[in-house]
């Protein structure tokens, strides 16, 4: 080995010398080896020199050797995650680990030498020589491994060789079987095999939930089920059962959506139970995103373009790329089979320029569209059996009523239901903002100087208006219009930009905190509005009805043409209207009518004090070191309304699934089910739902301890202290869940050293430079690990066994004592607005402790630093569970001693 292999903890280092002497250093002293020695053998060069506080600098990382060998294959981005995927001991130490990195190399690189004339490495010599031109260092390597090739840029061409879709008849109107709860159970038994483990509440729950894929009896009134399912109770394949039953029953897909992307692939990771064959799964199985997750190819072509006319080290991510597309199920860039690390490694910008995130697909006019990847998952979705999605995907659908020209969908299963408040807030709120007026700009008129290449409305639907006076004209008045949007030459000026001022100057008039300039988030009321913003609000109205007016002819007409020439136009033709008044209606007339609406209101009457609104009007003052953002927004009061509307009512039947569905408040079941009926939309709807709840199997008394602690304080010191005794005292496998970011970052920097020099890697949201899969991926994968979040981690964590044997909460999850919430609690808490916040607490609570036990055998300690918790919260932990309040001594060795105990 001719080079240094370097591990790194917070503060210090271990390097392996090439002469095989294995050194602990200081990180004062390894900066001054790594500057003596050159680039160094590592894995996660961002990481490892963030940890000895240096700026990210050349070196081998083995990440990016395991991304060219192993394409579209993900592994925690750590030696240990490298050697298991590789059949290697893993390292115990930091110096085990730095010693371990040479065989990682001389293993992957075996694996190539081994795999150089199988036919998915036909391309590989030449894109590794391309890339050696860019600077990469592992092009020798490789050279040596597969043998030298041309430097040429034909392997980057990836579009070239990927398979083409075919269009298939449209699928006929789904048969009405119901799915008989003994049918339910017998699929589940079936799911799991003669040999698992009987859980008897599992099958209970298979057979409660089958009544949501009955025939509904009314239009507008579907089946609709409540279910809440204790951890433990194997809620996933206890859905999946009848929706699999129900989807081959009667020739149509059920969509099983989550509230996060990482969690759609957990339940897809699930269905390998069902169907165990890979080529059978990919056919009955689709995972589905919006557009702006996956690879576009013809903004990839631009990319390599570019990159191949120079020699710089761009070609290097591009290069990994076409080494991924190539191999890729699906082509999906967020939370599909690229590496989360991918973009930690060359900047998290590099995969969302090869998206569409701006909604400029070319749709039949691009040269790639047979290869799209998104048109190869649309077509697989139509035809598949369970299409597996999210909250925000599925209410957009209905709200647009379908995407990409998919019919929408009449059967769903919401899993994470308690989530469906806050997702339908998300879908259905509205904003007018610098950015995003810049976007709407940036759809219509594309970059305007600059080296951007979006494409403008015109470049995208030149060829269908070109020669046709009807359509050029409203297409021409409509770009001429849309030059009051922010951005461009005129930045923001114009009535866009006025009003956003006038915005601001409410906004540091009203707020609390207007003036105080060390205050980074304002928010003020609406009303009542002030002479200038409502001047402002009428002259950007103005404008924005100039939009409008072109806009709702271009349409009219484009519909008009669609049918009039219905007997002209090919598929591609037809197919590239259909997909150009989509954009048009979504991205262009949806929100300019939404910001008309809010733009009226501002000059409305003033409501009268208590006075129930439909929505929320709020003004807002973002303060960056760039300057001051001002928004204005508009939410609905209440957001299941909407999303009953628009999605539950259309559908024949819907399953709303959570752990935490329901709160377990003093007010007794009905009310908290009646509480859960409210937050999910049941209550808009005709009929009521049925209800569910299947306890966990767990024996919480017997697993979990929980304790308050009552002598620790706010402050950080004390704060950071009780955090570091606590992991400490049980050897890591924590997980710290905070409500503020600032106080989660000012822990980790007093705590990563003394941890790490225990042997306990810390992990932090926030801080490291990871997303948060990563981060979960490394924390699951190391068993003595700690990890550091927020909201995220409290409700996305899913890490069985020993890796999570702790979770201590900084404070009591208050919801945010802001204006929203100040009109919610007043107005959708039945007068009961107390009860509404902590209904909200413990409901968090809940969520967070049931990171605690995943499994039978799991065992775990609760640790609240909040003295000040109300005992009327602490019915959010299970019955039979102690919650002692105790001194953070006791809680310390409370943990320590049950932690040691033999499970009994």
């Amino acid at each position: 080995m001719s080079r240094i292999a370097l591990a790194a903890a917070h503060g210090r280092a271990a390097i392996l010398t090439p002469d095989g002497e294995l050194l602990t250093l200081s990180a004062a002293e390894a900066s001054k080896r790594l500057a003596e020695a050159g680039p160094p053998l590592l894995v996660h060069g961002p990481a490892t020199f963030r940890r000895l506080g240096l700026r990210p600098g050349p070196a081998f990382d083995l990440l990016e050797l395991f991304a060219f060998v192993l394409p579209a294959r993900s592994v925690p981005p750590t030696a240990g995650g490298l050697a298991d995927a590789l059949g290697l001991a893993r390292s115990r130490s930091l110096e085990a680990e730095a010693a371990l990195l040479p065989d990682i190399e001389a293993a992957l690189l075996a694996r190539l030498r081994a795999a150089k004339d199988v036919p998915a490495n036909a391309q590989a010599a030449g894109i590794a020589a391309r890339m050696g031109r860019g600077g990469w260092r592992w092009a020798p390597a490789v050279a040596e491994a597969l043998g030298a090739a041309p430097a040429t840029g034909d392997g980057f061409r990836v579009w070239r060789r990927l398979p083409l879709w075919d269009e298939g008849a449209p699928p006929p109107p789904p048969a009405q079987h119901p799915v008989p709860p003994e049918a339910a159970r017998a699929r589940l038994s079936a799911i799991l095999g003669p040999d698992a483990e009987q859980r008897p509440s599992q099958a209970d729950y298979a057979h409660a939930v089958s009544t949501a894929f009955a025939p509904r009896e009314a239009a507008g009134d579907p089946r609709l089920v409540l279910a809440e399912a204790g951890t433990g109770t194997g809620k996933t394949l206890g859905y999946i059962a009848p929706a699999s039953l129900w989807a081959e029953r009667n020739g149509a897909p059920v969509w099983i959506s989550t509230f996060t992307k990482h969690l759609q692939r957990q339940i897809e990771g699930e269905l390998t139970r069902l169907h165990t064959d890979p080529a059978e799964r990919r056919r009955r199985v689709v995972i589905r995103k919006g557009r702006e997750n996956y690879l576009c190819l013809l903004n990839f072509e631009d990319a390599v373009g570019t990159a191949l006319a120079g020699n710089g080290a761009g070609v290097i991510p591009l290069g990994l790329l076409a080494r991924w597309a190539e191999a890729s199920a699906d082509g999906d860039l967020v939370g599909g089979d690229l590496p989360g690390w991918f973009g930690e490694l060359f900047g998290a910008g590099i995969p969302g320029r090869l998206a569409d995130r701006r909604g400029e697909c070319l749709h039949g006019a691009c040269t790639h569209h047979r290869r799209c990847f998104v048109e190869h998952t649309i077509r697989r979705a139509r035809t598949a059996e369970l299409v597996i999605a999210n909250h925000a995907l599925v209410m957009a659908q209905a709200a647009w009523g379908g995407l990409d020209g998919e019919t929408v969908p009449t059967r769903y299963v919401f899993d994470e239901g308690h989530q469906l408040f806050e997702a339908a807030d998300s879908a259905f709120s509205a904003e007018i903002s610098g950015i995003e007026g810049a976007e709407l700009r940036r759809w219509l008129l594309g970059t305007e100087g600059g080296a951007s290449r979006a494409r403008g409305l015109k470049r995208r639907i030149d060829d269908i208006v070109v020669g046709e006076a009807a359509l050029e004209a409203p297409l021409e008045a409509l770009l001429l219009a849309a030059r009051i949007l922010p951005g461009g030459a005129a930045g923001q000026a114009g009535p866009f930009g006025a009003f956003l001022a006038s915005v601001a100057e409410q906004v540091r008039a009203r707020s609390p905190k207007g003036d105080d300039p060390s205050a980074a988030s304002l928010e003020a009321d609406l009303y009542p509005a002030s002479e200038g913003l409502v001047a402002a609000a009428a002259a950007l109205g103005r404008g924005l009805a100039r939009i409008a007016e072109p806009l709702a002819v271009l349409i009219a007409r484009l519909e008009a043409k669609l049918e009039a020439d219905a007997d002209l136009l090919d598929e591609a033709g037809r197919t590239r209207i259909e997909a150009s008044l989509r954009g048009l209606r979504h991205r262009v007339r949806d929100p300019v009518s939404a910001w008309r609406a809010m733009l009226d209101a501002v000059a409305a009457p003033v409501p009268e004090p208590g006075q129930r609104p439909d929505h929320v009007h709020i003004l807002r003052l973002e303060r960056r070191e760039a300057g001051e953002d001002a928004s204005y927004c508009r939410h609905f009061l209440d957001p299941t309304l909407p999303f009953a509307l628009t999605l539950a009512r259309p559908a024949h039947g819907l399953l709303v699934t959570s752990a935490t569905l329901r709160d377990s408040s003093e007010d007794g079941a009905e009310a908290d089910w009646e509480a859960a009926e409210a937050r999910t939309g049941a209550a808009h709807l005709p009929s009521r739902a049925y209800r569910a709840a299947v306890p966990s199997p767990f024996d919480y008394a017997a697993q979990t301890r929980c304790f308050v602690v009552s002598d620790v304080g706010p402050d950080i010191a004390a704060l950071a202290g009780a955090y570091r005794a606590l992991f400490l005292a049980v050897g890591g496998g924590g997980l710290g869940l905070f409500t503020a970011i600032a106080r989660l970052r000012a822990v980790a920097a007093r705590i990563a050293e003394p941890l790490e020099a225990a042997g306990i890697r810390l992990l932090a949201q926030h801080v490291d430079a990871m997303d948060n899969a990563t981060l979960v991926d490394i924390f699951r994968h190391e068993e003595n690990a700690c990890l550091l979040g927020t909201d995220a981690m409290r409700d996305g964590v899913d890490v069985p066994g020993r890796s999570l044997r702790l979770v201590v909460f900084e404070r009591t999850p208050w919801p945010r004592p802001d204006i929203l919430h100040r009109e919610r609690r007043l107005h959708l808490s039945g007068g009961a607005p107390r009860a509404y916040d902590e209904r909200v607490a413990r409901l968090r609570l809940r969520q967070a402790f049931g990171r605690l036990i995943r499994r039978g055998n799991d065992r775990g300690v609760f640790v609240l630093l909040d003295r000040r918790v109300p005992t009327r919260l602490l019915s959010a932990f299970p019955p039979g569970v102690e919650v002692q309040r105790v001194g953070l001594a006791a809680a310390i060795e409370g943990a320590r001693t049950f932690l040691a105990e033999p499970p009994g």
